[in-house]
């Protein structure tokens, strides 16, 4: 799967990520300034990926802006180890890998939770 994964995201989990085969573009090695957010999420949409962060920013484009996306997951998982909060978003990805592109997703340690895009 495409994925742009945002500045906010743990490098272990795009190390994982990128291990179980998926094309992954990290904003961060891209360049040492900070991105802002909406050029971030104009180029995940732009290359039909999945955009990755912790960003909570994300969630006000997509909801009260109506910004256009290919599909958002935000991590929420403060307090976890590197190792654990990578294993939990790369099981997501395996699990969930076709409904991702359909919405705005939340990786809590609990659950994920996704919000489709009306038709």
């Amino acid at each position: 799967m495409k994925i742009v994964a945002d500045e906010s995201v743990d490098k272990q989990i795009v190390d994982q990520l990128r291990f179980e085969g998926h094309d992954i573009l990290f904003v961060t090695e891209l360049s040492t300034q900070a991105s802002n957010d909406d050029t971030v999420l104009l180029r995940s949409r732009e290359s039909n990926a999945v955009l990755l962060t912790a960003d909570e920013d994300f969630g006000e484009l997509v909801f009260r802006q109506q910004r256009l996306h290919s599909g958002v997951v935000l991590i929420r998982l403060a307090g976890l180890e590197a190792e654990t909060k990578a294993e939990l978003a790369a099981t997501a990805f395996e699990r969930h890998a076709d409904e991702l592109k359909l919405g705005f997703a939340v990786l809590s340690r609990r659950a994920l939770r996704l919000r489709k895009r009306p038709l």
